[in-house]
């Protein structure tokens, strides 16, 4: 996964911290939580807020 990937993404942090509300999440830590999903392989400094806030919105849409 690269970070334009916004939706594989959500779905990975969904089935991975299920019990957490994406609304509720620090970019910071959502960034370290991409860079730690297996399979991600992109480079931290490709990473910028709209790109975290795409991730971010997939994820909430993915758990309602």
């Amino acid at each position: 996964m690269k970070w334009t990937d916004s939706q594989a993404i959500a779905e990975a942090l969904y089935d991975k911290h299920p019990d957490i509300d994406p609304k509720t999440i620090r970019f910071t830590d959502l960034m370290e939580w991409v860079l730690n999903l297996d399979g991600f392989n992109d480079s931290a400094d490709k990473c910028g807020e709209r790109i975290l806030e795409a991730i971010q919105l997939a994820w909430i849409d993915e758990a309602d």
